[in-house]
This record gives C-alpha cells, sequence and structure tokens, in this order.
C-alpha cells in the first residue's frame, strides 16, 4: 500500500481521518518526529521522499512542478506528488486518497504529478 507525506500546509483534518479511517495507511505529516521539519524546503522533501517511498500531498500547485522538474533533472526519482483540488470536499479528497492508496500499482505514481480527483 502506498504511504503519504502531508506537506506542512495541509489542514490536519485530512491526516486525523485519514488515520481514522483507514488505519493501516501509513500518514505521516512534515514536522512529525522521523519527518522533514517543518519549514524544510520543497527541494528537500522530494529529496525525503525519495529515500522513504513516500507520495507528497501538497497543495502547492505553482511551484511543486518546477521542483519535481528539477529533481528529475538530477537523475533522482520520486514515488509521486498528489495535489489536491480546492473544489473536492475533504469527504471526497479522503475517499479519494484511500481509494487510491488500496488499488495503486508499484511505481503507478513514479515521477508523476497527479492533480486530484484522478
Amino acid at each position: 500500500m502506498l504511504k503519504y507525506l502531508m506537506d506542512e500546509n495541509m489542514n490536519p483534518i485530512y491526516i486525523n481521518q485519514l488515520r481514522r479511517r483507514e488505519p493501516s495507511l501509513v500518514i505521516r505529516a512534515v514536522g512529525e518526529p522521523s519527518t522533514p521539519m517543518k519549514s524544510t524546503l520543497d527541494p528537500e522533501i522530494l529529496i525525503w521522499c525519495e529515500e522513504h517511498n513516500f507520495i507528497l500531498v501538497t497543495n502547492n500547485r505553482t511551484s511543486m512542478p518546477v521542483h519535481l522538474a528539477d529533481h528529475l533533472s538530477q537523475d533522482r526519482h520520486v514515488p509521486g506528488i498528489f495535489i489536491l483540488n480546492p473544489d473536492m470536499g475533504i469527504g471526497e479528497t479522503i475517499n479519494e486518497l484511500i481509494l487510491i492508496a488500496e488499488g495503486a500499482l508499484d511505481d503507478e505514481y513514479q515521477d508523476q504529478i497527479i492533480y486530484l480527483p484522478i
């Protein structure tokens, strides 16, 4: 099953509800123990995601595509980046993330930015 690292700017309700609804899903948030500290730069977060095999879940629609392109140009990889849709409700987003995690194939989202919903 996929593992998600939630960006520090994510509303904590996403993390809490994902953990409550799907306890077997590995959810971490920037700033928690064993994750990047808050205020860590996006390029460093992508390196952490690569090294720990976590998909980044973020609201960052503006600079993340640039950071991913830079990351890939250095012959690096990421398991994937999911960018939330501001028009989706919290419950709808949580359902989408659970469905994706349960049905994903190995490396299905590697080196891609996926804009929810898929």
